[in-house]
């Protein structure tokens, strides 16, 4: 005979199923939905999956629109599990919070409430005003961790941003005369690319555009790249007109960030922009970009996850200013000796203290390389 206890036991760990089908969901909408956050949305009937659905690319339709087409009548004294608070706004689509009312939705389960001041309470007073029983909470860390960029472009005007490094054990990405041409294996780079899939954005310093020449699209079959943004900081405007960035600025969208400068500059620039490129001119004092201001200027444009991929120089300003969320770093089973270049630049630390400090969340064998994926201790 089953006690009470072992009763509630179970109900809740269905209640908690749910709920991780409908983070899993939101998952699969990570580098694709921005500017909106990627939310998940599960509805259950009696105890049985009715309707499912995830922010779609370009941040609509919404979860629960597509959780509740996918239900159609079944919807009616339902449950809902959704990831993140249901907007109560007009903006392209109306508002999820009415959506959920008039599909006759019994109870909303929330993970975690939405911190942009459009939504933030709002759409739980709206469905509770509507008739609406709604919990909040539940497996909310996993929701928060999901949303960390769409939160810290709303709070911070600023990307989660992820440092990606393929180096030799000894943290050389390149030998003493450039050549970089492979140092980690074919596995790692293919899973490299499930990086890019997952960021909404690649940066590059102008280093690496030029000597590398990169592309730097998602080479994964059925990941559309028409909707992932390639940046490069370029404060010289040395990037090559020539070059794949350039030339295929009218396929994937291509943004530079340059200093102003003289008069050839100025017609560069203009060359650029008829091939498509995107040139932002950024008027500070110096001869180098603020990466900070790079940061804002990039928010503002609705990026919530950015992967940066390169090189030394460019790594090292986003270390010193404290920008670094994550790293994703490769390493190969060979050593290059000092005379390499290193995969962070000089950051003139004089102390152990002004260090920055990461915790390993995983650590993954790829063939003969490993991939140690690291989060920032604050």
């Amino acid at each position: 005979m089953k006690t009470n206890h072992s009763k509630n036991a179970a109900a809740s760990l269905i209640h908690s199923t749910h709920m991780d089908a409908a983070l899993n969901l939101a998952r699969r909408g990570l580098g694709n939905v921005w500017p909106n956050p990627a939310v998940g949305c599960v509805i259950v009937k009696n105890n049985r999956v009715v309707g499912r659905g995830w922010t779609l690319p370009g941040g609509r339709p919404h979860a629960e629109t597509e959780a509740l087409k996918n239900a159609g009548k079944d919807a009616f004294g339902s449950t809902a599990y959704v990831t993140l608070e249901p907007c109560n706004h007009y903006g392209q689509t109306p508002p999820c919070t009415e959506a959920l009312i008039l599909a006759g939705i019994k109870k909303v389960v929330i993970a975690t409430q939405d911190p942009d001041k459009r939504v933030s309470g709002e759409g739980l007073k709206r469905l509770e005003e509507g008739g609406v029983d709604v919990e909040v909470g539940m497996a909310r860390s996993e929701a928060d961790n999901i949303n960390q960029g769409f939160f810290l472009r709303v709070e911070n005007s600023r990307p989660f941003i992820t440092l990606k490094i393929a180096t030799t054990l000894d943290g050389k990405i390149a030998t003493r005369n450039g050549e970089s041409e492979w140092i980690t294996g074919e596995i790692s780079r293919k899973f490299a690319h499930t990086l890019r899939a997952s960021h909404d954005a690649v940066m590059v310093g102008s280093g690496t555009a030029v000597a590398d020449n990169p592309s730097l699209t998602c080479r994964i079959p059925g990941i559309a790249n028409k909707h992932k943004l390639r940046i490069v900081l370029d404060g010289r405007l040395r990037i090559l007109e020539g070059g794949i960035l350039a030339q295929t600025a009218k396929e994937v969208p291509v943004l530079v960030f340059t200093l102003s400068g003289s008069q050839d500059k100025n017609k560069k620039i203009k060359r650029l922009e008829n091939l498509g490129v995107i040139i932002v001119v950024l008027e500070i004092n110096g001869e180098r970009l603020d990466i900070r201001n790079v940061m804002t200027e990039i928010s503002a444009r609705g990026i919530t996850r950015l992967l940066i991929e390169g090189g030394g120089t460019l790594a090292a300003s986003a270390m010193a200013t404290d920008l670094v969320d994550e790293i994703a770093w490769f390493r190969a089973p060979s050593v290059m000796g000092d005379d390499g270049l290193s995969a962070i630049a000089e950051l003139g630390l004089d102390k152990l203290g002004k260090m920055a400090t990461f915790s390993r969340k995983s650590l993954i064998t790829l063939g003969e390389d490993s991939l140690e994926i690291l989060t920032r201790k604050h």
